[in-house]
């Protein structure tokens, strides 16, 4: 029970840092300029669905395309593991101010809460590859049923979070500030990176112990 708790807490403020509400909010207020509370409301919790549902798309079937298309693991936790810290180098350095993503023309409710809020911003290679990485560390387990519950609970947690987030975001934005939330965002860039790093130091190991190098433990 230790270990899924752990695999819980983990995986949530994994997904938490990585999808990061802070860094969405100046992109949804944008879209939902001039727009009502309950439009705001509204837009937020079918873009949590939606990004809810991805990754739980990708938790379930993510495994399985790798193996239809012959790629291991091991390659799964390095890849994983540079983007995550390609990410928190770019959220440590600078602040996105979400140029190129808010579309052009008008836009209904529906299409906003899918592109580009669920996808790329919530739902993006950073949460794909979190995903696949804590997966791929429970495969085979004794316990792996309780671990995957585990991870759809912390998915779940992450986008209810988010959703909160979304839902007052003006309150929140003003409460911040704009200094508050690039600070949040470089400390949130930092443990990114850190969490990045680690996942490429296990895919390594476990590339070597695959091809015979077992003296590393």
């Amino acid at each position: 029970m230790v270990a899924e708790l752990s695999l819980f807490v983990g995986t949530f403020t994994t997904l938490l840092a990585i999808i990061n509400p802070f860094e969405v909010l100046p992109v949804y207020l944008k879209l939902l300029e001039g727009k009502d509370d309950g439009a705001h409301r509204r837009v937020a919790r079918k873009s949590c669905l939606y990004a809810l549902l991805l990754c739980l798309f990708f938790l379930v079937f993510g495994t399985l395309l790798l193996r239809l298309f012959g790629v291991p693991l091991s390659m799964v936790r390095i890849v994983g593991g540079i983007i995550l810290m390609k990410i928190g180098f770019e959220l440590f350095g600078s602040s996105r101010s979400g140029g190129g993503m808010i579309p052009e023309g008008a836009a209904t409710d529906e299409s906003i809460a899918f592109v580009p809020l669920a996808l790329p911003l919530m739902c993006g290679p950073g949460a794909i590859a979190t995903i696949l990485g804590m997966t791929s560390t429970v495969q085979h387990s004794p316990a792996e049923l309780r671990s995957f519950a585990a991870i759809v609970a912390a998915i779940v947690a992450t986008m209810l979070v988010t959703y909160l987030c979304l839902a007052y975001a003006g309150k929140l934005s003003e409460k911040l500030g704009v200094m508050g939330i690039d600070a949040t965002t470089r400390i949130v860039g930092f443990f990114v990176s850190a969490i990045g790093v680690g996942l490429i130091v296990d895919g390594i190991i476990e590339v070597l112990e695959t091809h015979g190098f077992t003296g590393l433990h």
